[in-house]
Formats: structure tokens, sequence, C-alpha cells
């Protein structure tokens, strides 16, 4: 009896790990969405109504991309408080995946380009970087 008693309480202490770290990546990744959306829309007032040139754009939106990923991986790792290399890397995954699941939606002729190639690294190197920013600002001294 002892023993079943011992296995639910593991059983049940593991789900709910696993349970915060997913809260943990998909609060990272809602972030990263939320900021990228918010930033994207102020570039694109900036290039309507200003005389900034549109071949501004590919270099912009790698920046924003990667700041976003690089502050929704802080965030999950922050509350996860270990692996950062892993949980920075799948917000990164997760964003990417989901910018070319909208885009294929959207745009009728959407198609993979070295761009797509040099946006999914971005993402992922971005989200490791801020994975282990998270956990290093988790630490307490």
């Amino acid at each position: 009896m002892e023993k079943e008693n011992i296995l639910k309480t593991n059983i049940t202490t593991e789900e709910s790990e696993i349970k915060k770290k997913v809260m943990a990546i998909t609060k990272g990744c809602l972030f990263a969405i939320i900021f990228s959306i918010i930033l994207l829309t102020i570039y694109a007032l900036l290039l309507v109504n200003t005389t900034i040139s549109e071949n501004t754009m590919m270099p912009v939106v790698l920046t924003i991309t990667g700041v976003s990923i690089l502050i929704g991986g802080t965030i999950s790792s922050r509350k996860i408080k270990k692996n950062g290399l892993i949980y920075g890397g799948i917000v990164g995954l997760v964003y990417v995946l989901a910018l070319y699941l909208a885009s294929s939606i959207a745009i009728v002729g959407f198609s993979i380009s070295i761009n797509s190639l040099l946006m999914l690294i971005v993402g992922v190197i971005t989200g490791i970087i801020g994975g282990i920013i998270g956990v290093n600002l988790s630490v307490k001294k």
C-alpha cells in the first residue's frame, strides 16, 4: 500500500513538472509572438509614413524576430530554471514554425527559401541564447 502511494505521488509530481515546462514554453512563445507583432506594426507604420526604404525590411525583420525570440527564451527558461539551451531552442523553433504556418496560410505563393533557413537558424540560436540568459537570471546568489 505504501509503495502505491509513493508511486502515485511520483507520477503526480512528474505530471505537474511537465505541465510547468509546457506552460513556461507556451508563455515564452506567446510573449515573443505578441512582442513581434507590436514591433512589426511600428515598423510598418514607419515604412508607410516616412521615407525609410523597403530595402531595410529583411535586416529589420530578422532583428525584431531575434530580439523577440531572445526575450521569449529568457522568459521560459527563467521559470524552468534549468536546461536553458533546450527550452530556449524549443521556444525559437516553435516561434519560427508558427510564423511559417501563418505565412503559408496568409500568402498564396508562399515558399521556403534561403531566407527561411536563415530565419530558422536565427530563431533557434537566439532562443538558445535567451534560454542561457534566463537560467542565469533565475539563479539566486
